[in-house]
């Protein structure tokens, strides 16, 4: 089974465009931007997707299988519309991460890389997102919801369930569905790039002192 003709051919031409931003004769550079793309079709990594990157890149169906089942942020079986991963993690958890997994998890009715239902959410157990200032952090299709608890937690999955508009702590203001935001991992803005701030007063409180006390980095030894 293939893409029908029309949804190939807008993949393709999508592809293509991904391909020519990397130098003639490294092609296959381009895989994971495209790999991202097949999910922002399909929701995860497909068979029809793994034989488009295939075809397009000149390479086997299996090197492409091997870099797409590497990486965590591939999915080898459907997404739900929004992917709400927690984070449990050293920081996280000794923060309360652990009690939040176990809140969320036991709301949704799922396990870590399971979907409810209904196919709007998919759980996963995160390793380290690099957000330790705002522990325990959560993440719902990779923007950050900072400083939770099991209570905020359980709202923001209310919030899901209900059709609400969801506001991450940092990135954009209103969060894109996971499609959507696989879409533009793929590489293609959706004009979202400049909402909300990419860094509050945790991860700056070091930078403000140091101008506030005049400090500067050290010069460079030769």
């Amino acid at each position: 089974m293939s893409y029908p003709v029309e949804t190939y051919e807008r993949l393709a031409g999508e592809a293509r465009e991904i391909i020519a931003r990397y130098p003639q004769g490294h092609a296959r550079s381009a895989l994971l931007p495209m790999l991202h793309l097949v999910q922002s079709e399909d929701g995860y990594v497909s068979a029809n997707g793994i034989a488009l990157c295939a075809e397009l890149l000149g390479i086997t169906r299996a090197e492409v299988s091997a870099v797409a089942t590497f990486y965590t942020q591939y999915k080898r079986h459907p997404t739900g519309e929004y992917l709400v991963g927690v984070c449990t993690n050293a920081l996280c958890a000794v923060m309360g991460g652990d009690e939040i997994w176990e809140a969320v998890s036991e709301k949704v009715g799922v396990g870590t890389d399971e979907t409810n239902e209904a196919g709007t959410i998919t759980l996963e157990r995160l390793e380290c997102n690099a957000a330790c200032d705002y522990a325990p952090v959560v993440m719902v299709n990779w923007e950050f919801f900072d400083n939770q608890t099991p209570e905020s937690a359980c709202a923001l999955i209310d919030d899901i369930e209900a059709g609400k508009p969801l506001h991450p702590t940092r990135g954009s203001a209103v969060l894109p569905t996971f499609k959507e935001t696989e879409h533009v991992l793929a590489g293609f803005l959706d004009g979202r790039e400049h909402e909300g701030p990419s860094a509050g007063e945790a991860s700056t409180l070091g930078l403000r002192i140091a101008e506030e006390r005049g400090w500067s980095a050290p010069a460079d030894v030769p």
